[in-house]
């Protein structure tokens, strides 16, 4: 059996399902390869897997028509940098860059399921769930897809959106670059004692950034970086333990804990797909990149390939166009590998060296001291334009 759509996304998570709604919401068909079942709706405490949307994010998400509930949806207005030792501070407000709020923080899993409720309104979007591509094939204007349930799909386009571990970048025989930081972050959801809800915080220290991500109510994503072994140690303790050893670590501007709702650990490691595109092919979110999660753009910089290859394929023919596919790949390889340096010279700056420790201090200064160098880079980081006026 065969079924034909005008573009196939591989990967059901936040950017390919971001993807195939703004597709679907233009008129397009579109075809969603789904490993696992579609999300359920999230109830009770809060997910560990917590993002940031910032502006171009938020906007490609409403140009999907799709509905992200506000009780799940915590905004930010200012984001704090600071060092440890209290050498280097550099505050960012969304008012002085000339926007009302830097975005949301929000569940992966919510982002995920709103989405996906969206699709199911879309005449154009069928999703098909517990299966998975085992071969590909480019045939003159259109790409075959075959999955391990015996369906066969084509378009003039197939897009993985399958994540870092990618099976159609594998069966593309797309190479990757591979980085590992040697590092390991620890994710804590917490309640807390303080409300600060609209300002998000990282603090470097030599043994890397410690992260507050803040959560509707006085709920809290703390992120601790540092190596495997103590890393792996601190999520073995138990709750009480946990709870103290962060008060005891963390800035005092945390407060109390009040409790430790959840806790898991993950390597930190970068990598880099060596193209994005084949042959009526193209690669977005982490089946292209992985980069260093300190500045918390990963997902920002997927669903800004997803808008890019999105206004591509709705304003030409051929979703497939070898021509627009390239104009893809040169925006989106630029923009990532900007990002990709900038994520690695933090970490180097504020981990590496006392001089290098020092350039990271004098750099916090200077972005203290020069708004106009702070506006535009708070700008670039919301994926605006920051030459353009608004």
């Amino acid at each position: 059996m065969q079924s034909h759509h005008d573009v196939i996304i591989v990967g059901g998570g936040m950017v390919g399902a971001a993807l195939a709604a703004r597709l679907g919401n233009a008129g397009r068909s579109v075809g969603l390869v789904e490993q696992g079942d579609a999300p359920e709706l999230p109830e009770g405490d809060y997910d560990l897997r917590v993002s940031s949307l910032n502006a171009r994010s938020l906007a490609f998400i409403n140009a999907s028509g799709t509905q992200l509930p506000d009780e799940r949806c915590c905004p930010f207005r200012h984001i704090d940098v600071f060092n440890q030792d209290g050498s280097g501070h550099s505050l960012f407000s969304a008012a002085d860059s000339g926007m009302d709020d830097f975005g949301i923080f929000i569940e992966n899993r919510t982002l995920q399921y709103a989405l996906w409720q969206r699709l199911a309104e879309l005449p154009g979007a069928t999703c098909y769930t517990q299966c998975a591509p085992i071969s590909t094939l480019a045939s003159g204007d259109a790409r075959l897809l075959e999955l391990d349930n015996g369906q066969t799909l084509s378009a003039p386009l197939i897009v993985g959106a399958d994540g870092a571990r990618s099976t159609l970048r594998e069966l593309a025989n797309i190479g990757v670059t591979q980085h590992d930081y040697h590092q390991r972050a620890l994710i804590v959801n917490v309640e807390t004692e303080l409300p600060q809800q609209d300002v998000s915080w990282q603090c470097f220290t030599p043994n890397g950034p410690m992260a507050m991500l803040p959560l509707p109510g006085q709920r809290a994503s703390l992120v601790w970086y540092d190596n495997d072994d103590d890393t792996k140690a601190r999520e073995q303790l138990n709750d009480e333990a946990l709870k103290s050893t962060i008060e005891d670590a963390f800035p005092k501007r945390l407060g109390k804990l009040t409790r430790i709702v959840a806790r898991a650990s993950f390597p930190i490691k970068r990598q880099h797909a060596k193209r994005y595109i084949g042959k009526r092919l193209a690669l977005i979110g982490d089946a292209a990149h992985v980069v260093h999660p300190l500045a918390g753009q990963g997902l920002n910089i997927g669903l800004h390939d997803a808008d890019t290859l999105a206004e591509l394929i709705i304003h030409g023919r051929d979703p497939g166009d070898h021509i627009n596919l390239h104009r893809f790949e040169v925006q989106r390889r630029l923009a990532n590998q900007a990002m990709i340096a900038a994520t690695d010279s933090f970490h180097h700056l504020f981990t590496g060296a006392k001089p290098l420790r020092q350039l990271g201090d004098l750099s916090l200064h200077i972005a203290e001291h020069i708004p106009l160098a702070k506006r535009m880079m708070m700008q670039q980081a919301n994926g605006l334009n920051p030459f353009k006026k608004r």
